[in-house]
């Protein structure tokens, strides 16, 4: 008899946020060129947090649906209705994405990004990554967990590629791993001393511009994520 059922499926505030913006958008409430609300007032009126509202936002303007411009606030770019509906319908897909699929992404994002970084990266870039290496070290140290201070040092990694779209497909698969990895529990304080071994490999592979160097050094980090998922 419970195999005929179906698992009830609790929509997420952000998932729906979006839907409603794109309505507003297709139905030329708002045009391209124009502002949305203030978060403060799409918060009020939907009945959710201005942080679901900015989650939201984060995820069109990585998509080019809309830029958000200091001073100005957010404003709708002038993408056509068709590739709009499209677009939306992805975001929507990737807010439901498989913990596995995520990984196999990370995993072909990260390598790139780690080889383009040893390429081309700059002293200022490897200050950068030196001093989020710390901070995650000194939060793993101090707490056993630094998943988002762990997933910024790779984020910073993505800058220093010099690759703007990389970096963006990193920033919005993003916050969707820091919520798996916490859920599933992936981060092991038994291992923090292997994963920052891991990471200063990495730096250093970077910082001796050394693009192959990298790409092993990333892919041996990731090894305990990939044979978590199976």
């Amino acid at each position: 008899m419970l195999e005929n059922l179906d698992k009830i499926k609790i929509e997420d505030p952000v998932e729906i946020i979006i839907s409603q913006i794109r309505e507003l958008i297709i139905s030329g409430a708002v045009k391209p060129g124009e502002k949305l609300p203030p978060e403060r007032k799409l918060a009020e009126k939907m009945g959710v947090s201005r942080n679901q509202v900015r989650e939201a936002i984060n995820k069109l303007r990585f998509y080019g649906i809309v830029k958000v411009q200091p001073q100005s606030g957010t404003i709708v770019t002038g993408m056509g209705t068709i590739a709009l509906e499209g677009l939306i319908s992805d975001i929507l897909k990737l807010e439901q994405v498989d913990f596995k699929s995520l990984v196999a992404t990370r995993l072909l994002l990260e390598k790139e990004a780690a080889r383009l970084a040893a390429l081309h990266r700059t002293k200022d870039d490897l200050i950068q990554l030196s001093n989020a290496l710390d901070r995650y070290e000194n939060k793993l140290l101090e707490s056993g967990v630094a998943v988002e201070e762990d997933l910024l040092f790779h984020i910073k990694i993505a800058e220093a590629g010099k690759n703007t779209v990389l970096k963006s497909l990193m920033m919005i698969i993003t916050p969707d791993i820091v919520k798996s990895y916490i859920n599933l529990k992936v981060c092991d304080d038994k291992n923090n001393r292997k994963t920052i071994d891991e990471h200063r490999d990495i730096l250093s592979m970077i910082a001796d511009q050394n693009p192959e160097g990298a790409m092993e050094a990333m892919n041996q980090h990731l090894t305990d994520v990939q044979a978590f998922i199976q």
